[in-house]
C-alpha cells in the first residue's frame, strides 16, 4: 500500500506533453461522473439505493454537494492549455438529462452555457451516457442512440451516444461509451465488451470507406484496458502512431498503460479504463484544421484521497455506503488539439 501510495503522489502530474504552456489548444475528453443520478424515484428503474430513504441517504443536500464537487472538477479540466475549457466531454454514469443540467446551471459552470446531449436507455440502474459541449467551440448537427446487442439478463447494459458536429471548423464523430462490467470475471465478460466495441466500430468503418480521413473520437469506460482484444482487435487501435494507416485508430492511452498510469484504481493496481480513441484523420499532419497534440490524466490533489483504506486512490462519492464527500472513483481524461 505504501508503495501504491507513493506513486499516485507522482504519477498523476506527468502526461505525454507536446506545447504543455500554450493557452490555445482545444480539449476534449471524457469523466465517469460515479452514480450521478437525481433524489426521485423511478419506478422503472433500480434507483432505490440513491434516493433520500435509500441504503446511501441520497438526500438533496448531498444532491447538491455533488453538483458542487463535480463542477470544481470540471471547471479546472483542460484550462491549464485551453482558454475557454472543455470544447466538449462524454460523460457515464448519469440517471437523465436533468442531472447534466444541474451540473451546468452550477455556479462555476453556469457562465460558459453547456449544452447537453442524451437520450434515455436500457440499463437496468437507469444510467445512461451523456455528452456536454460548450456551443462556443461545437455545433450539434446530430446525435442517436445506438443499442449494444449484448444479453445480460434482466440488466441491459448501455447505449452508445454517436454525435455528429462541428469541432471548431471540422466536423467530427463522437461515440461515448459504457461497455458491459467485468462483474463476474474479466475472461467470463470479455465477449460482451468485444460485442460493445463492435457498435462504433461498425459506424466508423461505413465512415472510412468514404473518407478515410474523418475525424472520430471514440471514448468512454470500457471497463477494459489498452491491451485487451476489445481494443486490439476490435477497434483495432494501434498504440504508435506510425503504425496507424489511413482510416485506422490511434489509441494515446497505450503509452500511459505501459508507464503503470491509470484513471482508476482496485486493489492497489491501476487500471486504465477511461480512454478516447482517435482516428487517422486526427493524426494525419497533411489534414487541415484540427490534429492531436498530446493527452492527460486529470487529476489534482484534491481529487485524491488522502485517508482510510481508499488512500491514493480517486476520492469517490460514497464509502461504505457513507457519504465521502467526493468526485468519482475514476479521473477524467483529456485530449488536447492544435491547430494546423
Amino acid at each position: 500500500m505504501r508503495k501504491f501510495s507513493i506513486i499516485v503522489l507522482v504519477i498523476f502530474s506527468l502526461a505525454i506533453k507536446g506545447n504543455a504552456q500554450e493557452k490555445n489548444l482545444i480539449s476534449v475528453g471524457f469523466y465517469n461522473l460515479e452514480n450521478f443520478y437525481d433524489t426521485l424515484n423511478d419506478p422503472n428503474t433500480d434507483d432505490d439505493e440513491f434516493t433520500p430513504n435509500g441504503a446511501n441517504a441520497y438526500t438533496p443536500e448531498v444532491f447538491k454537494k455533488k453538483i458542487q464537487n463535480l463542477s470544481d472538477v470540471i471547471s479546472q479540466m483542460g484550462m491549464d492549455k485551453s482558454k475557454d475549457g472543455m470544447a466538449f466531454f462524454g460523460v457515464a454514469e448519469i440517471e437523465n438529462a436533468s442531472v447534466l443540467k444541474a451540473l451546468c446551471n452550477s455556479p462555476k459552470l453556469k457562465s460558459r452555457n453547456l449544452k447537453v446531449v442524451h437520450f434515455e436507455g436500457p440499463d437496468g440502474r437507469g444510467v445512461d451516457c451523456g455528452f456536454i459541449y460548450n456551443p462556443k467551440l461545437f455545433k450539434v448537427l446530430s446525435s442517436e442512440s445506438l443499442t449494444v446487442p449484448v444479453d445480460t439478463g434482466d440488466r441491459p447494459t448501455r447505449d452508445v451516444l454517436h454525435v455528429v458536429g462541428i469541432l471548431v471548423t471540422d466536423t467530427v464523430h463522437v461515440f461515448v461509451n459504457h461497455w458491459p462490467s467485468r462483474r463476474g470475471g474479466e475472461a467470463a465478460t470479455r465477449e460482451k465488451r468485444k460485442t460493445a466495441a463492435g457498435v462504433s466500430k461498425k459506424v466508423i468503418d461505413s465512415l472510412m470507406a468514404i473518407n478515410p480521413n474523418t475525424k472520430v473520437f471514440d471514448m468512454g469506460d470500457l471497463n477494459d484496458d489498452p491491451i485487451n482484444k476489445s481494443l486490439t482487435e476490435v477497434l483495432q487501435a494501434k498504440g504508435k502512431m506510425e503504425d496507424v494507416k489511413a482510416g485506422g485508430m490511434f489509441n494515446p492511452w497505450m503509452s500511459f498503460y505501459k508507464k503503470g498510469l491509470g484513471s482508476m484504481a482496485y486493489n492497489d493496481a491501476w487500471s486504465l479504463f477511461d480512454q478516447c480513441i482517435i482516428s487517422y484523420g486526427l493524426i494525419n499532419q497533411e489534414n487541415k484544421g484540427l490534429v492531436y497534440d498530446h493527452a492527460e490524466v486529470f487529476s489534482r490533489s484534491f481529487m485524491v484521497e488522502k485517508f482510510g483504506q481508499y488512500k491514493g486512490y480517486p476520492k469517490r462519492s460514497y464509502s461504505g455506503g457513507n457519504w465521502n464527500d467526493g468526485y468519482s472513483d475514476h479521473y477524467p481524461t483529456i485530449i488536447f488539439l492544435k491547430s494546423k
